[in-house]
């Protein structure tokens, strides 16, 4: 076939010329094509005039108001929050997972998303809960990635109680960084 023959007219360019009953066919092939072609565009422009022809119908398509649930959740699935909202939850679940006595004493802060870290930071009121932390961590990394997927958290960071706010007086020198800072 070359490259000025159409593909699947007889007679086109180089084949047997057409004559009688196949030139009439090929004529009302093209003149339907045409007609399709115009059809589809009036349609178009009718639908245009009146709102861009989004209707609601008999059927359901995405259109169709959803209950918030399921749109929420349509919502975390088309925007990729799978992890962080799993994570939002485990941490209003967090005595559930981890025991009354330890959430009591532990509280999650953050949890650091970057696929490289993936650090769920938790605080105890204490170092004793801390220390406690420290040697369940493993168990709880583990119970935790059964929850939401494995390798979601990697590590657990423990954090002690953070010390009295530092509060500097009226007179203090500056460029000074607090009580600690006296010959410098």
């Amino acid at each position: 076939m070359s490259e000025h023959e159409a593909p699947g007219v007889p007679g086109a360019a180089g084949g047997p010329e057409l004559s009688g009953v196949d030139l009439a066919r090929v004529a009302l092939r093209a003149a339907k094509e045409q007609a399709r072609a115009r059809g589809a565009a009036a349609q178009e422009k009718r639908q245009a005039r009146r709102g861009g022809g989004l209707r609601s119908g008999a059927r359901a398509d995405g259109r169709d108001p959803l209950p918030l649930g399921a749109a929420i959740n349509r919502l975390i699935t088309e925007r990729g929050w799978e992890t962080p909202a799993a994570v939002g939850g485990v941490m209003g679940r967090w005595p559930q997972i981890v025991g009354e006595d330890l959430a009591k004493h532990c509280v999650p802060l953050r949890y650091d998303e970057d696929p490289d870290q993936r650090v769920l930071t938790v605080q105890c009121d204490s170092t004793a809960w801390a220390t406690q932390l420290r040697l369940l961590a493993p168990r709880l990394v583990a119970r935790l990635n059964e929850d939401l997927g494995q390798g979601t958290v990697r590590l657990i960071k423990v954090l002690g109680p953070g010390g009295p706010a530092r509060r500097y007086g009226a007179l203090r020198a500056p460029g000074s960084t607090g009580p600690g800072d006296t010959y410098g």
